[in-house]
């Protein structure tokens, strides 16, 4: 059984960067353990796994350690960063669904980047829901180091009034050029509903924060559910079965 490190909170599974390897390891029908692990435990944690760091912090030369992370008993193998598990695991377990078919790396690597890049009004909204939910152990080095990166609190962060109205449209907008990328029925990236790949997951992964973080119920998960015709509630409503 594989070992899944996962960052708690008050209210469960939250990270959109560990649900990518969630979702992966459900869809490939692996068993697995999840250990959860607080901000300051990572380190130290994947450090003794013998996992390389998977990132280096902002001075571009300290390791910086991360999660996802698996290890596997069979094998003796422990790693870190979605893409790299997800290859891990098509190649360990071909018997499985495949994650990221032959020759469609590059193009999901695209895919994932410019995805991205289209997320700028997402940050302020997230970062500050995701203070809230931490436990008390995590919730003060990420509000340490966001504070340091973004030069405001958390607080400060989180967008209000009429600046909430404008971010929150700049997030739907963000989102519709993603939309454009996609055939008119398409809820997928590769297509067809039965053509699920690694990709789908990474995006997924942060659609699911929003839904998570904010509700069901909540009008913002009823907004983003909405937008570009439903693709959004109707991609994670898809994949559903893999959560």
């Amino acid at each position: 059984m594989l070992i899944f490190y996962d960052i708690p909170s008050k209210i469960g599974a939250w990270s959109p960067n560990t649900w990518k390897t969630r979702y992966s390891l459900n869809f490939k029908g692996i068993p697995y353990k999840t250990v959860w692990v607080e901000y300051p435990d990572i380190e130290k944690t994947i450090k003794d796994l013998g996992i390389a760091a998977s990132a280096t912090k902002p001075d571009g030369k300290t390791p910086h350690y991360t999660v996802p992370a698996i290890y596997d008993p069979a094998t003796k193998t422990g790693l870190s960063d979605s893409f790299a598990i997800a290859k891990y695991l098509d190649e360990k377990y071909p018997d499985k669904p495949t994650l990221v078919p032959r020759g469609t790396e590059a193009l999901q690597k695209a895919y994932i980047d410019a995805m991205m890049s289209k997320f700028d009004a997402l940050w302020q909204f997230m970062f500050p829901k995701t203070t809230w939910i931490l436990n008390e152990k995590s919730e003060e080095p990420f509000r340490r180091t966001r504070k340091q990166k973004f030069e405001k609190t958390m607080e400060e962060m989180y967008p209000q009034g009429e600046k909430r109205k404008e971010e929150w449209k700049r997030l739907e907008e963000g989102l519709g050029q993603i939309d454009k990328w996609y055939g008119k029925e398409d809820i997928l990236v590769m297509g067809g509903e039965d053509k699920v790949c690694f990709a789908d997951f990474a995006f997924a992964g942060f659609v699911i924060w929003i839904r998570i973080l904010f509700g069901k119920e909540s009008e913002e998960w009823k907004d983003v559910s909405g937008w570009q015709n439903e693709r959004w509630g109707r991609m994670i409503q898809t994949l559903e079965k893999y959560e």
